[in-house]
C-alpha cells in the first residue's frame, strides 16, 4: 500500500478512465478496511481510500482533534499525490470531513457522498467518558459498535468491526470523538453547491434518518437515498446496494478528464 505524506493509502485505478477520482474517508476510529471492496474497487473509477492520520497505517502521524484538521491534513495529501480535484465520500466522521472539504476547500471537491452522515454529530457522553480513560477505553468501543448495527447483522461482521476497532489508539480514538462532538456545520449547507448523495441506512440509531434528510432537504440539490435493514455501517451491511447507489449518483457528476490529476 503506498504512502505520501505519512498517509497510507489503497489504491483501485482501472487504466482510461474518464471518471472522477474518488477519495473514501473512513469513520472514527477506523481505518480504509472499513470500505468493503464493493467501494474500494467501484468500476470504471480511480478510488484513493486513506488510513486518516494516527490511523491503521498512517500510524507516523498524530489523530486529530477536530473535523478541520483533519481536512486541512488531507488537502497536504491530496497535493503531495497531486490529486487536484475528486468526489469525497465519507462515512460518519469521514462524512464530516468531507463536508469541511467543500465549505473549507471547495476548489478540490467534484461532489461529495456523504454516508451516516449529520450536520452535526454528538456522541453519546457515556461513550465520551469510557473513552477518555485507558482501562474503560474497550467499553467505550464495545458501546459504539453496537450502536453501528441493524438487527440481523451476522455476529462475524459485528466481531470483525469490534476487533478493527480495537486496533487504534485509545488516544487516536478519543480525539477523533471529540472532534465528531464538537462538529456542527448545520449554518453552512446552503452554501454547499456541489452535487453531493446522502446515504442512510434506515436502522441507523447513530446518525438516524432524519439527519440524512436534514441534509439532503438542506444542501442545494442534494439526493437522498435509504437503504432498509441496514445500520450505521450501512456500506458493511449492504455493499453492493450502497456501491450501486454510489454508481447511479457518479454517473451524473460532471467532470472534465485531466482536471482531477
Amino acid at each position: 500500500m503506498p504512502v505520501s505524506d505519512n498517509l497510507y493509502y489503497s489504491l483501485h485505478c482501472e487504466r482510461g478512465t474518464e471518471n472522477p477520482p474518488l477519495v473514501l474517508i473512513h469513520g472514527a476510529g477506523g481505518t480504509h478496511l472499513y470500505w468493503p471492496p464493493e467501494i474500494r474497487r467501484l468500476p470504471g473509477y480511480c478510488v484513493y481510500a486513506v488510513d486518516l492520520p494516527g490511523h491503521g497505517k498512517s500510524e507516523g502521524c498524530d489523530g486529530q482533534q477536530t473535523i478541520d484538521d483533519y481536512a486541512n491534513y488531507l488537502v497536504d495529501w491530496l497535493e503531495s499525490v497531486q490529486l487536484r480535484r475528486a468526489v469525497f465520500i465519507g462515512h460518519s466522521m469521514g462524512s464530516a470531513v468531507a463536508l469541511s472539504m467543500a465549505i473549507l476547500h471547495p476548489e478540490y471537491v467534484v461532489g461529495l457522498g456523504l454516508i451516516s452522515a449529520g450536520a452535526r454529530l454528538r456522541v453519546n457522553p457515556d461513550i465520551l467518558g469510557y473513552a477518555a480513560d485507558q482501562t474503560t477505553f474497550l467499553k467505550a468501543a464495545d458501546l459504539l459498535v453496537s450502536y453501528s448495527f441493524s438487527a440481523n447483522t451476522p455476529s462475524r461482521l459485528i466481531e470483525l468491526s469490534s476487533r478493527r476497532m480495537l486496533e487504534t489508539r485509545q488516544s487516536v480514538f478519543l480525539g477523533d470523538l471529540l472532534a465528531c462532538n464538537c462538529f456542527d456545520v448545520m449554518e453552512h449547507l446552503c452554501a454547499i453547491n456541489k452535487p453531493t448523495l446522502v446515504v442512510c441506512g434506515t436502522e441507523d440509531e447513530m446518525t438516524p434518518l432524519r439527519y440524512a434528510q436534514f441534509l439532503a432537504n438542506t444542501i442545494p440539490h442534494a439526493q437522498l437515498f435509504t437503504i432498509p435493514n441496514a445500520g450505521h455501517m450501512v456500506m458493511l451491511e449492504q455493499p453492493r446496494l450502497v456501491a450501486n447507489g454510489l454508481l447511479s449518483f457518479l454517473g451524473a457528476v460532471s467532470f472534465h478528464p485531466g482536471e482531477g490529476l
